[in-house]
């Protein structure tokens, strides 16, 4: 017996080989048709904060959990299912082992009929490789914007979730590395071509940020970013027992046990001023990025059992509970001071309109959008969440968008006295 116990399991482990992935199913095989809430959940890379997770997986609407991982088994299959209060079909996880398993046309219509997805820890850059430029990602990316459904990691799984990232293709960057050398061998990062996360377009995430290193490598990622492709750069953040989530209008709330514990998220953003970029931002020499020694602007928001603490994604100066500190680096040494919240308005073209009665409903929308003013001459402009502009006329302050997509859009309104932005969802 014992030889045909070690026979069949040779087998299955080479039968998962072959086909690159394994399955754990929890729950119900039947997959449950209900729509989900969108919605983004990122943990600091320790064990999970229970309230966070109970919070993402309501975005699932008690339908279908995928975990995508890249090593381990079904951790979190039992945890999601039974241990948390949240009444879900089922629990799926599958552990991909190479490309071939992330493009299994069995793994994608899995992903598309999920309403929540969950990346779990490891090595990014297995998710990188293995997900990247391919049919998953492809997946994915409709899975958030097309469908709206709920999305989500831990340490490598929040790692990957922003619109440029690190890659760890060549191993991990320690912090004086980075620091001495932005171009160095080890940072590895990668810009705007990979997933497609409403809310972290220009966003690089990181995690394990209770090694106070983090901070520093964390700053010359954004240096980078601004560096590379001229644009103001921003960043989100957790210790490891923090979690941001982040709903459909862009508020981050952030979940931990402050005060028991020094539980923290941070967001960052390089300063709203016309002088942005690094002063020196080259290869082979070290990171010097001051401005004024205000560089960064840093909100940094303690978490909480009710996650009551909150930053708000949609203008990136609306918080409350944190503190807004500094972050710079002088010639490879990173510095902080206390802060105030910068004024971004014109920076992000995001502006608010005092005293004006501008309403856009409904939201979410499915075959019309109703603009609801008495202000004229205005210009309307109507994006995807990708920027590619949509045609749309005007007929009686209504646009018809029955020919849109399911997914996320952003209109924008503005004569030449003022500009608004509002995101909506369609379903």
């Amino acid at each position: 017996m014992r030889y045909y116990l070690a026979f069949m399991l040779s087998i299955f482990f080479k039968l998962a080989i072959c086909q690159g992935y394994t399955e754990f199913l929890t729950g119900n095989p039947n997959d449950f048709i209900v729509s989900p809430d969108f919605g983004i959940c990122m943990m600091g890379g320790a064990s999970e904060n229970d309230e966070a997770m109970i919070w993402f997986l309501n975005r699932a609407n008690g339908g279908d959990v995928v975990v995508l991982r890249a090593s381990g088994s079904d951790g979190y299959n039992n945890y999601f299912y039974s241990q948390l209060g949240v009444t879900i079909n089922s629990v799926r996880t599958f552990v991909i082992s190479n490309a071939e398993g992330a493009t299994n046309s069995y793994v994608l219509d899995k992903i598309e009929k999920a309403e929540a997805i969950w990346f779990a820890g490891g090595d990014q850059y297995d998710y990188v490789s293995f997900f990247k430029n391919n049919a998953m990602e492809d997946a994915i990316n409709d899975f958030v914007n097309i469908k709206g459904g709920a999305i989500g990691g831990t340490s490598a799984g929040m790692a990957i979730l922003g619109g440029g990232y690190f890659s760890a293709e060549n191993g991990t960057v320690t912090n004086a590395q980075a620091l001495g050398d932005p171009y160095h061998n080890r940072m590895t990062l990668g810009y705007n071509d990979f997933l497609e996360i409403p809310y972290l377009d220009q966003v690089i995430t990181d995690t394990h940020y209770d090694d106070p290193d983090r901070r520093g490598r964390h700053s010359v990622f954004l240096a980078r970013y601004a560096n590379d492709n001229t644009s103001r750069a921003f960043g989100i953040a957790c210790n490891e027992y923090t979690a941001v989530c982040v709903d459909e209008n862009g508020m981050a709330n952030v979940y931990g046990e402050y005060p028991t514990y020094p539980e923290y998220a941070f967001f960052l953003q390089s300063n709203c001023t016309d002088e942005f970029l690094p002063e020196t931002c080259t290869n082979g020499n070290p990171l010097h990025w001051v401005r004024n020694d205000e560089a960064l602007k840093v909100y940094k928001v303690p978490g909480t059992l009710n996650g009551q603490n909150y930053f708000d994604l949609s203008d990136w100066q609306s918080g409350s509970g944190g503190e807004w500190q500094n972050w710079y680096v002088n010639n490879g040494t990173f510095a902080t001071s206390s802060s105030i919240n910068p004024n971004c308005n014109d920076a992000l073209s995001i502006e608010d309109i005092a005293n004006t009665d501008l309403k856009v409903l409904p939201n979410p929308f499915s075959d019309y959008v109703s603009i609801k003013t008495e202000i004229e001459n205005l210009n309307i402009k109507m994006f995807d969440v990708s920027g590619k502009q949509v045609g749309v006329e005007l007929y009686e302050n209504k646009i018809d968008t029955k020919a849109l997509a399911n997914g996320i859009y952003f209109i924008i309104i503005e004569n030449e006295d003022y500009k608004q932005t509002f995101k909506l969802i369609k379903r």
